[in-house]
């Protein structure tokens, strides 16, 4: 379970670090257009975010615990 912590973290302080600071960028901004693209932006990065994490996960059970020692 300890493996699985990390990453978990990782992605849910990214998720909301991104939240946080377009929302600041959308309430300083008046035009429309860029008010709905930088509504866009998180939401696309969080989708990367949590798909990065699944197979981080995925890597994890299957016994890649150690990606560098690879190379």
């Amino acid at each position: 379970m300890k493996k699985y912590l990390a990453p978990f973290l990782v992605a849910v302080l990214m998720i909301i670090y991104f939240t946080v600071y377009f929302g600041i960028l959308i309430m300083l901004i008046e035009n429309p257009v860029f008010k709905v693209l930088l509504g866009i932006i998180p939401a696309i990065f969080s989708g990367i975010m949590i798909y990065v994490l699944i197979e981080r996960i995925k890597e994890i059970r299957s016994g890649e615990e150690d990606d560098l020692s690879k190379y």
